[in-house]
């Protein structure tokens, strides 16, 4: 059976708020990540408490899935506590 009109418009939507949401999260990670590249510790944790929030709320609304966005936060914390040493 084909979707109905109504429900690929919808579908179509759908796609593409998801799409912007998913971008969210890739800029947020990548942020993080220039903060290390540079080795400035104490902005790369501010920014990482901040890509958190993002991360989380993006995998509550289940664009990822929680055990990404798990992987995502503690590689990225790993990479931040690695500065140090």
């Amino acid at each position: 059976m084909r979707p109905s009109p109504q429900a690929f418009r919808q579908a179509v939507k759908r796609r593409a708020h998801n799409a912007g949401l998913r971008s969210t999260l890739r800029t947020a990670v990548k942020r993080v990540q220039k903060a290390i590249v540079a080795g400035d510790k104490t902005a790369a944790q501010s920014i990482f408490q901040e890509s958190v929030a993002v991360i989380d709320r993006i995998a509550d609304k289940k664009i990822i899935h929680k055990n990404k966005a798990s992987r995502h936060k503690g590689r990225l914390s790993a990479q931040i506590k690695a500065l140090s040493a």
